[in-house]
């Protein structure tokens, strides 16, 4: 069986280093390692409307910006088919017949589709488009027939509805999807990146996070402001780690060698931490640290983003030619899918054939 990859973003704004840990870098490692035969990657504003509806303007700028980003991460067109997830009519087609497999009571025990009610306020009025977004969701999965789909572990439980639903298809019409396996990040820090105020998650909504295209300026003011110890007020003073920020995006970004560049009074982040937990380090310095690694990280970013961005017609044109392919991939299973259940009435010459002679020997 061929090894595919399905994986996306949101496009309802820029991306931040929350999508970089926990997904985009990731990805490029699994477009370079030669180990998958296919890597989809969605950029999904068919499911940004389920919450946007009303402002669509939004959506369609951002689609740019979370291509631009693709590319100066290094997500390349020529090993990656990178495509706009509204442009693939199969996509509806596929949710539609999904949509019987799947009962109201299990969307509403969806762990992720509570959570993500709750944060937008839809408990008395949820659009259905939004509700359903599972169901939609395992239609981009299958459609590419995904063996591997890498999402942070918020996102297991989609991953879980959408294997039942496989196996639900497969078992009432027979084997014609493929059932995928998560891939979670190998760094536990990058599974849910907090927000730079300490909150769960970092989020564009709250304006508590640090986006990849931002000035060096920018971001050193949102690092130097990032929430850490609130009872560490002095630099003698013992700190907690736990909880704090800076040491989560430490665990997140720091690598040993860092240590010899930026600080080399510390051969390790567990020597610098264990000198915060007994007292004696402030949190500028250890800022001023994670401020150097961030760069060493996004500057590169920034550079190749800078050039992308002389030639959008070209962005636009790379997006039209991989949204062509995926298309004809998806056209593919959903002709898969309908010959399993029966629907295939043109395609289908023995029936026709059965019908004809059933009228012709009444």
């Amino acid at each position: 069986m061929a090894k595919i990859i399905l994986t996306g973003d949101r496009p309802t704004g820029r991306l931040h280093i929350g999508h970089y840990v926990g997904s985009l870098r990731e990805r490029v490692k699994l477009q370079n390692s030669g180990e998958f035969d296919k890597i989809f990657i969605m950029i999904a504003d068919a499911q940004a409307l389920t919450d946007n509806a009303d402002n669509p303007e939004k959506v369609r700028q951002n689609i740019i910006e979370v291509a631009l980003d693709y590319l100066a991460c290094g997500l390349d067109p020529e090993k990656s088919i990178i495509f706009i997830q509204s442009q693939i009519p199969q996509l509806c087609e596929l949710s539609f017949y999904y949509m019987n497999l799947v009962t109201v009571s299990r969307l509403q025990r969806n762990p992720t589709v509570k959570a993500e009610i709750q944060a937008r306020n839809f408990e008395a009025s949820i659009p259905v488009g939004f509700f359903t977004y599972p169901i939609s969701q395992a239609a981009d999965i299958t459609a590419f027939q995904a063996t591997t789909v890498p999402v942070g572990e918020d996102q297991m439980p989609m991953i879980e509805q959408t294997r039942e639903i496989v196996r639900k298809f497969n078992i009432t019409y027979g084997e014609a999807l493929t059932e995928p396996d998560i891939l979670l990040p190998s760094n536990e820090a990058c599974l849910r990146l907090p927000g730079l105020d300490g909150k769960a998650k970092m989020s564009k909504s709250l304006d508590n996070c640090i986006y990849l295209s931002e000035t060096a300026d920018e971001i050193k003011k949102k690092v130097m402001n990032m929430y850490t110890d609130p009872e560490h007020i002095r630099v003698a003073d013992p700190g907690k780690i736990e909880g704090n920020t800076v040491f989560t995006y430490l665990d997140a970004f720091c690598q040993p060698e860092h240590f010899s560049k930026y600080l080399p009074d510390y051969n390790n982040l567990d020597e610098l931490k264990a000198h915060y937990q007994r007292g004696g380090l402030g949190d500028v310095k250890v800022k001023k640290f994670l401020y150097a690694i961030l760069m060493e990280y996004l500057e590169p970013i920034k550079k190749r983003r800078t050039e992308f961005e002389k030639d959008i017609p070209a962005v636009y044109k790379m997006l039209q030619e991989g949204t062509r392919k995926a298309e004809a991939v998806a056209a593919q299973t959903l002709a898969a899918v309908k010959d399993a259940m029966r629907i295939n009435y043109f395609d289908d010459a023995a029936l026709i054939a059965e019908q004809a002679k059933k009228f012709q020997n009444k």
